[in-house]
């Protein structure tokens, strides 16, 4: 974005535009140009990981400093590309997936990990003050955080589920994220329900759901990864405005006044979880399950989760590759598809500019001939009125001059010239 053009709001500035700008001139100069203050143009930089100068430099440069010049990081994928006035943002995307190389882990894998992964920092302390849905899973009221859906009372087992399986991905050098911004990664759907539903039959789960999937990289290659708490169908008493499983109902002792309470079945956290593991591209559909048949299962019997996701990243690439080839196919038949109908439309309009215009030519010369025989009355009352007296003349004259401004005009080449052929209807339909 030039001066010339900085007060149009949907002109669009680079980070490598920027950066050049912010070095080139003090701050102060350059916000003066976009019309905004340095303070809000420091921070457009910063939410661009732009590098811009710190304070003093430009009175360094002045005496002939020359202070370093940091070089522009590259854009990982979800950082956006430019600012944008008006308007989203263009963001960097993710490289297609690709099997990863047999010596790609080495490296990570002797690096140090923490206790507990970066996405579980403040994870109990944001789900102990979340509210509960019917069947009681916690939902709580931030949505980009790890996906793991699970129940107040195995809140603390899943938090050691997660961070045992994420830190087994980082041991092998494998990232866990949430997915960046913008990268068109998809969340598979969750069915608690341990045994599933009723073939047709409809159920509207009150799940919580993350804003954006947990992925897990391996190489380039992305797989989503929800933990939750299974839920299990048991017989409940509703007493109170509270669900509670008959096998924990306490012996009741005979009171006077009984509170009104009624027994259904429902589905309630069953303290068994499931990881569940998925593609999150947009083509490929895959997903596997790790189910724990008893409660404590996990995380022992994760043990061969990650090698056995290292192993399928070929066949992700390959569903990959194939949906992209489909969609090539799908994006070149619907190109053909609108290029047959502009044809159709052109020929409908072509066809339909010679019958309109012919149509026209023949209401022309049909008025035309119309107004040839009027005119010819009118020719034929002049010739009779030469006998009359003058004033009787005089007021026959008066309505034929009347009579002549109803009437078109019979000049054929004006009549012809108004006229439209079916090349001109056809470029004015355009």
């Amino acid at each position: 974005m030039g001066g010339n053009n900085a007060n149009n709001k949907d002109t669009r500035v680079s980070r490598e535009q920027l950066y050049e700008e912010v070095w080139a001139e003090p701050m102060t100069t350059v916000a003066l140009k976009y019309k905004v203050s340095s303070s809000f143009l420091a921070r457009i930089c910063t939410r661009l990981k732009v590098p811009r100068p710190q304070r003093g430099y430009w009175a360094m440069y002045a005496t002939g400093k020359r202070p370093k010049k940091p070089p522009l990081p590259a854009a990982s994928p979800g950082d956006e590309l430019e600012w944008a006035r008006d308007g989203y943002a263009r963001v960097a995307q993710l490289p297609p997936p690709q099997v990863p190389q047999d010596g790609s882990r080495n490296k990570s894998r002797r690096r140090s990990l923490p206790q507990q992964h970066p996405l579980l920092e403040g994870f109990k302390e944001l789900m102990t003050g979340a509210g509960e849905d019917r069947n009681g899973f916690l939902k709580p009221k931030k949505y980009l955080i790890a996906d793991i859906i699970v129940s107040k009372e195995s809140l603390d087992r899943a938090i050691e589920v997660a961070n045992t399986l994420y830190l087994s991905f980082e041991k092998r050098g494998h990232s866990v994220i949430l997915a960046p911004y913008g990268q068109n990664l998809h969340r598979y759907e969750v069915e608690q329900r341990e045994k599933g539903g009723r073939r047709n039959e409809h159920y509207y789960p009150d799940l919580w759901s993350t804003s954006r999937p947990t992925v897990v990289f391996i190489g380039t290659v992305a797989f989503g990864v929800t933990i939750f708490e299974m839920s299990e169908n048991v017989e409940v008493e509703h007493q109170d405005g509270k669900y509670t499983r008959v096998s924990e109902l306490p012996l009741k002792k005979p009171r006077r006044y009984e509170s009104y309470s009624w027994r259904s079945m429902s589905d309630l956290p069953s303290r068994r979880f499931c990881v569940q593991v998925y593609s999150p591209y947009q083509r490929v559909t895959w997903m596997r399950q790790w189910r724990e048949s008893k409660t404590g299962d996990f995380p022992r019997k994760l043990a061969d989760l990650v090698k056995d996701l290292e192993a399928e990243t070929a066949n992700i690439v390959k569903r990959f590759e194939e949906g992209e080839r489909q969609a090539e196919i799908e994006r070149q038949r619907r190109e053909e598809e609108r290029r047959r109908q502009a044809l159709e439309e052109a020929e409908r309009r072509r066809i339909k500019a010679i019958k309109d215009s012919r149509d026209e030519l023949s209401d022309i010369i049909k008025a035309w001939a119309k107004a040839k025989r009027i005119e010819e009355f009118f020719a034929d009352v002049e010739h009779r009125i030469a006998d009359l007296e003058d004033k009787e003349k005089t007021a026959v004259l008066e309505r034929l001059t009347l009579a002549r401004k109803m009437v078109d005009t019979t000049d054929a080449l004006k009549w012809l010239t108004s006229w439209k052929t079916p090349e001109e209807r056809n470029n004015s339909a355009k």
